[in-house]
């Protein structure tokens, strides 16, 4: 943001959609690097960020929440391939086992948890 724009509406009023911005940023770095546990943490942080906001933002905040709103599209479809990614290994494993199960014929399954420890 230039700074004769930032001196007119002043870095205070700025200073949420700017954090905003980086918390968006943030959030897509994490989603690439599939960091699930990282991204639940900063849900809070979100309420936080949100929590005390004007019902309408400032003019001059237009282009850090547009530019937040794309960064946000991009995590979600970070987040969908995530789960595809997932889901997919999921029945990987589900096949696998099934061909396991086949090969071993007749001999009775063993429980998947060991009750005796």
């Amino acid at each position: 943001m230039s700074a004769p724009v930032r001196e007119h509406v002043g870095a205070a009023t700025l200073a949420p959609y700017e954090q905003i911005h980086a918390h968006a940023e943030h959030e897509l770095e994490l989603a690439g690097r599939g960091d699930v546990h990282g991204l639940a943490a900063l849900a809070e942080r979100w309420e936080r960020l949100t929590a005390d906001l004007p019902p309408r933002p400032p003019a001059a905040a237009a282009l850090l929440l547009e530019r937040a709103q794309l960064i946000h599209e991009r995590t979600r479809i970070e987040l969908a391939r995530m789960r595809e990614a997932l889901l997919s290994d999921a029945a990987e494993a589900t096949r696998a086992r099934r061909t396991a199960d086949g090969y071993a014929g007749q001999l009775p399954r063993r429980p998947r948890v060991d009750r005796s420890a």
